[in-house]
């Protein structure tokens, strides 16, 4: 990934998209206290030409631009995470706005928006007028990640393990299912989506949205390749085996076997890949 040093903030507007076009004053005279007059542009009463609070055919729609944004800055935002899965971010080395802006064609604003996000989420820090750093993670970091995961998630899933019947875990069979595929490309990213995606999906049955997407941020976490990670081959074995495991999850939480079902979650987390 092309390295460089971080220019100056881009305009965050896609190519060819038009700018925001700026919402026009409406016009409307007001008294000391601020109150649209009687009678003038609008306002109830003798000459006026609308209700208060009705919509005037010289305002301005809201432009789109403003949503298209914010939908760059999420495609990036997902590009990086994906970038950092894979290894494409390499730990400890510098990634510039620009640089990266350029990669995915798109200006430099959406790229440092994503980034100050990921800095947010601990994966990067901000090197001052060069860009951001991918954090060097170790296995103490991951050794902790695992340590909160199972204090959080371990009760939810004893409590739904004697809860749910059967016919609802069997619907989570195909997303277990995905997982093995993916796993079995050996693309790391692949089947890291896949493995959240399952995760996601058993919480969710807590009914409990706050806990789903804590649950999810930690997960992600986990997720980050370590220093001199693993790769080829052994990599490949290594994701295999920890979706292997979400059959053998589904099996204990259908058959409500507690000790199993909190000895697999806990050994999943050490684990993770």
């Amino acid at each position: 990934m092309t390295q460089g040093t971080q220019g100056s903030a881009g305009t965050g507007v896609p190519e060819g998209a038009a700018r925001a076009p700026r919402v026009p004053a409406q016009g409307r005279a007001a008294d000391g206290g601020g109150r649209v007059q009687p009678g003038e542009n609008g306002a109830d009463g003798p000459g006026g030409t609308g209700a208060r609070g009705e919509h005037v055919h010289s305002e301005t729609p809201l432009p789109r631009p403003a949503v298209q944004r914010s939908s760059v800055r999420g495609q990036v935002l997902d590009a990086l995470r994906t970038a950092l899965v894979a290894g494409d971010l390499a730990p400890g080395e510098v990634y510039s706005a620009p640089a990266l802006g350029e990669r995915f064609g798109v200006s430099a604003t959406p790229v440092r928006e994503a980034m100050q996000q990921l800095a947010l989420e601990g994966a990067v820090e901000v090197v001052p007028n060069r860009g951001f750093r991918v954090v060097r993670r170790g296995a103490r970091e991951l050794a902790e990640l695992a340590e909160v995961r199972a204090l959080v998630e371990v009760p939810v899933m004893l409590r739904l393990a004697r809860t749910v019947p059967a016919e609802r875990w069997a619907e989570l069979r195909p997303l277990a299912e995905a997982t093995v595929r993916a796993a079995a490309s050996g693309c790391r990213a692949t089947y890291a989506e896949a493995d959240r995606a399952f995760h996601r999906a058993v919480l969710a049955l807590s009914g409990n949205e706050q806990l789903v997407r804590i649950a999810e941020d930690l997960h992600r976490r986990a997720q980050w390749p370590l220093v001199g990670g693993v790769r080829g081959g052994r990599e490949r074995a290594e994701l295999i085996a920890d979706a292997a495991e979400h059959g053998a999850l589904l099996d204990a939480l259908v058959g409500r076997d507690l000790e199993v079902v909190g000895a697999l979650v806990r050994e999943h987390f050490t684990g993770a890949v």
